[in-house]
């Protein structure tokens, strides 16, 4: 029992303050002069009236470096392990960082995502956990500067130090709580990591290059902090999957997780492995390594089978809501993931192809070839899963699961988001294969692969270091399915980029040589007058739609590749921008398209036309209409008979209720209207009435194209004095 009182060990700390503070040669910032008191009081004093031993605590100061705003003054452990940190503030600042302006203001907004960090100015001390103030601020009476040895403290002051040092992680419990705690530690990592970018950290721009390299090639700091952030952050949560522990360190959960899980853990280790930059990131690494090490996998979300399907979704939401805005805009929602699952097993079952099981038939093999965070296999998967169980029983599907894992594939460029997949996916997979009380069936390997889906798949990489050799070998992996595994249906939302030219690798400019660029199949040919509208088709979306043609379908296969065509079946399914299914630009594409298959479906999701209300619209932040399409082969299909295509628009209204629509639609109900089989025509029901006796627009003029498009908006003006001031 410590001999000294709260009120002595205050007035000790007083008197000190308030010496420093009036000496004639003070030097440094006005809260440099509370550090030597703050530590005393702490070490010698408070330590010891909460009868802690006295090694229990320790204090790990900072250099004072005011522009560093990512890393608090101390660090502090108790019993060796980190427990939180302080951030000291100019004597009459106060402790309430709600209140702050300017600097200090934007620090908080970074450092408020620590899980139990303690403000105080000398005067006053608070307690914040995840930018919560826990309790009150405690206030010590009387004034540093004029007289510090009569300041006192209430015995609230102990309280908020017992609290402090005593905080241990709490564990999640749902997948939600998860993904707002990874989020805070995440948002974090990146704020520091940018934070030393601007300072030129050698060694952090340097590794910045190089994975740019590797994984962000179009990357800039702000991006590579973000990818940087997302890459640890969900490469240790998948460490924990592995019940790998994160106390021995993160540079030793990297080398472990490489032994079941080769290219996480390579990624993970080329990030974190430098001492340097784990010295320079440490507030962040440490802190998230001691709380997610409390992760219990098998716990969170169990018995909850929509657990995961908005993790991603809500660790935006605190992460980054401004990104989560933004990336609304390719993150589908599960409503349209389910219903164009459903509707691609109801095809797989139909007459078309014959599969009772759909997706769950062992020949059927899925590829989603911007796979994101998983929504559309998480999608398929879960609906093999309620078909086995329905077909042989519950008892049957951890086999079955197991089993699909082979036949389920994804594609995706950015570590991030391939990282979130595997996350969840792993999630799903222990949720489906529990083989009795708490236990589960081994893992299958997940085919999941950091790959340029658009690349060359004859061309190798370039040579990378031993090092690195589980991302070449994903890559090589990739090639592999891409140039010879027969897929049966491709499903998915591409990515949207306008204006790509030279972003289309080789669907775009092929192989060279006697070689046919896969696009070329695509460009309408001269005579058919249409040539200034082709520009469109060089946009992302449209990519990925002529990659997914020729590896089901073989489209164009023989002039791409020089192989042999193949007579192939198979269905892909998108939602994309609707353009192509009326533009003139994409005769072609429809043309080729029309002869490729045998039925066309197409899902109209935006009546309203283009910009419609905000609420209207399936993807909030996405101005021009879109739809949904379901495009099937059959074996033997006669490319000179065109296609059946077939049109059914959503119901005007708020996207809730378009959601409820695509729920009830089914291919075999009434509604859907047949479209013309016209080989150029679009995939849009025919005209009729008097409307369709109408000549066409375009047959008026002699001229059908975008008219004078300058580039740039200053050359139009109301009137030619405003031009000429110009």
């Amino acid at each position: 029992m410590s001999s000294k009182s709260l009120e002595s060990i205050v007035s000790a700390f007083g008197h000190a303050v308030s010496k420093k503070l009036s000496s004639p040669v003070i030097s440094g910032a006005p809260e440099d002069q509370l550090r030597g008191p703050l530590e005393a009081l702490i070490l010698e004093g408070i330590v010891g009236l909460l009868d802690y031993p006295k090694d229990a605590v320790a204090l790990i100061g900072e250099t004072a470096l005011s522009e560093i705003m990512t890393r608090p003054d101390y660090a502090v452990t108790f019993k060796k392990a980190l427990t939180g940190f302080i951030e000291v503030k100019a004597p009459g600042k106060g402790a309430d960082p709600r209140r702050f302006q300017g600097h200090d203001k934007e620090q908080w907004t970074r450092l408020k995502s620590l899980p139990n960090l303690l403000y105080t100015d000398g005067m006053s001390f608070s307690l914040w956990r995840d930018g919560e103030l826990q309790g009150a601020i405690v206030r010590l009476e009387g004034d540093l500067e004029t007289d510090g040895k009569a300041v006192k403290a209430p015995g609230e002051l102990l309280t908020l130090f017992s609290d402090f040092f005593t905080w241990t992680p709490q564990t999640p419990k749902t997948p939600r709580r998860l993904a707002e705690v990874s989020a805070r530690l995440c948002r974090l990592l990146r704020d520091e990591v940018s934070e030393q970018l601007e300072r030129g950290n050698v060694a952090l721009t340097g590794l910045a290059e190089d994975w740019r390299k590797l994984l962000f090639p179009q990357a800039d700091d702000a991006q590579f902090a973000d990818g940087y952030a997302q890459a640890v952050t969900f490469g240790l949560l998948i460490a924990r999957t592995r019940d790998i522990p994160l106390s021995n360190g993160i540079e030793h959960a990297a080398i472990d997780l490489k032994k079941s899980n080769s290219l996480i853990g390579t990624a993970l280790g080329l990030l974190t492995d430098n001492a340097d930059n784990r010295m320079v990131l440490k507030t962040s690494l440490d802190t998230m390594a001691r709380v997610l090490n409390e992760v219990n996998w098998h716990e969170v979300g169990k018995n909850d089978p929509d657990a995961w399907l908005y993790f991603y979704e809500h660790f935006l939401e605190v992460y980054d809501n401004t990104l989560r805005k933004r990336t609304g805009s390719y993150y589908t929602p599960p409503e349209v993931v389910n219903a164009m699952v459903r509707l691609v097993d109801e095809v797989l079952r139909g007459p078309l192809f014959e599969r009772p099981l759909g997706f769950a038939s062992t020949d059927v093999t899925v590829a989603d070839p911007a796979v994101g965070t998983g929504t559309f296999l998480l999608g398929v998967l879960r609906r093999i899963a309620d078909t086995v169980a329905g077909d042989l029983g519950a008892g049957a599907v951890p086999a079955a699961i197991s089993a699909a894992a082979n036949r389920l594939i994804g594609f995706e460029l950015q570590f991030g988001p391939f990282a979130v997949a595997q996350l969840r996916l792993i999630a799903e997979f222990q949720e489906l294969m529990v083989v009795g009380a708490g236990k589960s069936a081994t893992l299958p390997s997940l085919r999941l692969f950091i790959t340029d889906t658009l690349g060359n798949p004859y061309v190798e990489d370039e040579h990378l270091p031993q090092m690195l050799q589980p991302i070449a070998t994903s890559r090589r992996e990739a090639n592999a399915i891409k140039k010879g595994q027969p897929i049966t249906v491709v499903i998915g939302n591409p990515p949207y980029k306008e204006k790509a030219e030279g972003r289309g690798g080789w669907i775009e400019a092929g192989s060279g040589g006697k070689m046919v660029a896969p696009m070329d199949w695509w460009r309408p040919p001269v005579e058919w007058g249409v040539s200034a509208h082709t520009k469109h088709l060089k946009n992302l979306y449209v990519y990925f739609w002529r990659w997914a043609t020729w590896k089901v379908f073989g489209t164009g296969n023989y002039a791409a590749t020089g192989t042999p065509d193949r007579d192939e079946e198979g269905v892909v399914c998108y939602i994309t921008v609707a353009g192509f299914l009326n533009g003139p630009g994409f005769q072609k594409m429809r043309d080729d398209l029309r002869r490729t298959c045998s039925n066309i479906w197409i899902i109209d999701c935006s009546p309203e036309g283009h910009q419609p209300e905000v609420a209207t619209r399936i993807f909030q932040g996405v101005q021009q209409p879109v739809c949904i399409v379901i495009a099937a082969k059959t074996l033997g299909k006669d490319r000179a008979v065109p296609a059946k295509v077939r049109y059914v628009a959503l119901p005007k209204g708020r996207r809730e209720e378009k959601f409820q629509a695509l729920s009830a639609l089914s291919l075999d109900v009434a509604g859907w209207e047949e479209c013309s089989d016209g080989w150029r025509d679009g995939f849009l029901p025919e005209a009729t009435g008097s409307w369709a006796d109408m000549p066409p627009l375009t047959s008026l003029f002699v001229y059908d194209g975008s008219g004078v498009m300058p580039g740039r908006t200053w050359v139009i003006a109301p009137d030619r004095e405003s031009l000429a001031r110009r």
